[in-house]
């Protein structure tokens, strides 16, 4: 891993969900990755956008791309899965001059469209590696059980995406199971969540949530890991909505990886936002230490069972 990134956090990270910009930062911090923060960055134009103006569209996301051209870099990373999707579009739509053309007339400083666009996730498993991340890791999450959640839009399309398979990704597979996690199998880590439906159709943000908790469950998670601020909050904070709605009673906690980054070096808890997860993180990380106090227990017994074994064969 060699350079400078520069570094986009979207709206979100500074708002609802401020524990995934707090954790991210951490971890990149504590893997040595060379950031900067874009100055006088500006919303990439989120969900809506697009639905208004294309090339407007377009354009909110240019200016931030504009502004790493300026600050000299090529590359920018970004937590948000909506802000990349909506960079890389962005990028890829320019590849046509015409657009291109129409983009910067809407801009103070004109798009070179010359950066390189990367989720953070992509420079942890491409750029620094598995093996830094195994090195970092000082307590290993050992018994932890998780289902991977990599929602709808980080790997599709995946002719603009380019990272990861779009129907089975594994990247978040191979940093959970690097911390010493137990990764769990889970066929629908990129069916939707309902994502913004929340505030018009409730019901459908029910239906499609309450089945991804349900096969998380099933399927004998601890908790649900997650990449995307609006997945997170549809199965985190709404999840006592869906146990209303449908009779359940899930206690499932929702991370974002970079929390269980941080956990697993060893980071102050701080600096992870855990207190701001509306399901107790605990109930996973205590069924974690139970599992594991489980394993001693009976690897003990077994060893003291074999010295035992021994021992009578020897007096015989």
């Amino acid at each position: 891993m060699t350079g400078t990134y520069a570094y986009y956090p979207g709206c979100s990270g500074l708002g609802t969900s401020r524990e995934y910009e707090q954790s991210t930062r951490a971890v990149c911090a504590a893997l040595g990755i060379d950031f900067r923060d874009i100055p006088d960055w500006s919303c990439c134009g989120s969900t809506p956008a697009h639905t208004v103006d294309h090339v407007f569209s377009a354009a909110l996301s240019a200016r931030n791309l504009s502004l790493v051209e300026e600050m000299g870099l090529d590359r920018v990373m970004t937590p948000c899965p909506s802000c990349l999707t909506n960079l890389k579009v962005a990028a890829h739509r320019m590849g046509d001059e015409e657009f291109r053309s129409g983009v910067n007339k809407l801009l103070d400083r004109a798009c070179g469209n010359t950066v390189s666009i990367l989720s953070v996730l992509q420079v942890l498993v491409e750029d620094v590696g598995l093996d830094a991340i195994r090195n970092k890791v000082s307590k290993p999450l050992h018994g932890l059980k998780i289902a991977p959640y990599y929602g709808c839009i980080m790997n599709r399309p995946p002719e603009i995406m380019d990272f990861d398979d779009p129907e089975n990704p594994t990247a978040m597979d191979t940093v959970l199971e690097a911390l010493g996690a137990e990764v769990v199998p889970f066929p629908l880590k990129v069916e939707c969540c309902g994502a913004s439906y929340a505030v018009a159709r409730r019901d459908i943000v029910m239906q499609l949530s309450g089945k991804l908790l349900d096969l998380a469950q099933d399927n004998g998670a601890d908790a649900v890991a997650t990449a995307c601020p609006l997945c997170q909050m549809n199965l985190d904070l709404r999840q006592g909505q869906i146990n209303s709605a449908q009779g359940r009673n899930f206690q499932m906690p929702v991370f974002y990886y970079t929390q269980l980054m941080g956990l697993a070096f060893s980071l102050d808890r701080s600096d992870l936002g855990l207190s701001r997860l509306n399901v107790d993180p605990e109930i996973a990380l205590q069924r974690a230490e139970e599992r594991n106090r489980e394993r001693e227990r009976l690897r003990a017994e077994k060893k003291k069972g074999g010295k035992q074994a021994d021992s009578e064969a020897s007096a015989a």
